[in-house]
């Protein structure tokens, strides 16, 4: 399929950090999502949390598959408008590497942990990974990933540390905006926790068909399948909701972001990146559905009293890791430790900090369950 003239095309790349030899049949967005696929960092996600935590059951979604669906959503997307998809599957699938263990409460806790060292932020941790984290290849620290996917990860950034982030920052100074890929691929990350997390929420039973009724994205869908199949009912019905409810808010998407570009006929990605809005978007009444879908969520499922329960655990279990490691340093593993070291002796104890808050916020859920009864529980083998 060819691409529109204003998608990110490769000849217009900005290229890599590391100068590198050009792939050999692969593009360069198809090398970043393989070195993405085949990182430590893309790996862990398997076992970390979107809400429920991996012990808590093997069907709910983790950030992995969550991931795996973002790419999903995001190509379809991609392909309807002529974007690059291959750019699209690399940006979602490294989204979330920066995620901590346990979810947002674990972002929110390394953030309290790092207050007096630069603070702590999921989306920074994300490029973070990639730029410097992952030891993989001989002649670079980090994947050497191009400008656009990096770009992509970079969803949201403060000035203050869009000053310190490089090329990838310039766009939070100068208030322009990130390509098309970029852009689709965060509302595709959207649209698939939104959705997926109520069909998680049900089979939970945290949250109920006639709770969700109360959100009107749902009850359309929800009556049409009820009118078309009367019998139907159980995890298929569920199941039947939701898919429509993802095509629903993709169709939109998809013809919203049509008449957006049409009006702003961009001709080529510097143009995308110049225009004063973002292109790719809901229509008004989609994003107030979307609106009210994200405020009932908040209300009923990530507030619920048993979410809060493992939140309030994940939250002492991590605070109590990060002190331990901070005070003494010597309880790390050896490579760890000399990471550490030399950290400390570069930035003193922020250098310290960072390297220890980059340790556990690469812990999957139940690594750092283990790793907190090895360090607490005088019975536990370490």
């Amino acid at each position: 399929m060819s691409l529109a003239p204003y998608a990110a095309l490769e000849e217009h790349s900005r290229g890599r950090r590391y100068s590198e030899a050009s792939p050999t049949y692969r593009g360069e967005y198809q090398r970043d999502r393989d070195r993405i696929v085949h990182s430590s960092a893309f790996r862990r996600l398997e076992y970390k949390t979107q809400v429920f935590v991996n012990h808590e059951g093997d069907m709910f979604r983790t950030r992995l598959t969550h991931s795996i669906e973002v790419a999903q959503i995001g190509r379809a997307i991609a392909r309807r408008l002529g974007l690059n998809e291959d750019l699209i599957e690399a940006i979602s699938l490294a989204h979330d590497l920066g995620h901590t263990p346990f979810g947002h409460a674990g972002q929110d806790v390394l953030n309290e942990c790092m207050k007096d060292h630069g603070g702590f932020e999921h989306n920074l941790q994300s490029l973070r990974i990639v730029d410097h984290l992952e030891q993989r290849y001989a002649e670079f620290m980090g994947l050497n990933l191009t400008f656009e996917t990096r770009e992509g990860i970079l969803k949201h950034c403060s000035v203050k540390n869009a000053k310190e982030m490089g090329d990838v920052g310039e766009r939070f100074l100068n208030k322009t905006q990130p390509s098309l890929e970029g852009q689709a691929a965060n509302i595709a990350d959207a649209i698939a926790y939104n959705n997926h997390d109520i069909d998680d929420g049900l089979r939970a039973n945290f949250l109920s068909l006639e709770q969700m009724c109360e959100v009107d994205l749902f009850r359309e869908q929800y009556e049409a399948v009820k009118k078309k199949y009367p019998d139907l009912g159980g995890r298929r019905q569920v199941h039947e909701i939701i898919r429509r409810m993802i095509n629903a808010q993709a169709v939109d998407l998809i013809d919203e972001s049509a008449r957006r570009i049409k009006q702003a006929a961009p001709s080529h990605i510097d143009d995308v990146r110049e225009h004063a809005d973002l292109l790719i978007g809901f229509s008004e009444e989609m994003a107030e559905h979307n609106r009210d879908l994200k405020r009932f969520l908040r209300a009923n499922l990530y507030r619920h009293y048993r979410v809060h329960r493992m939140t309030n655990k994940a939250k002492r279990i991590l605070v109590a890791l990060f002190d331990a490691y901070f005070e003494d340093p010597r309880i790390l593993p050896h490579h760890t430790q000399e990471m550490v070291r030399a950290e400390e002796e570069e930035n003193g104890l922020s250098g310290r900090a960072r390297r220890i808050c980059d340790y556990v916020a690469g812990m999957t859920d139940r690594y750092a369950i283990l790793e907190y009864e090895r360090i607490y529980n005088p019975t536990t083998l370490t």
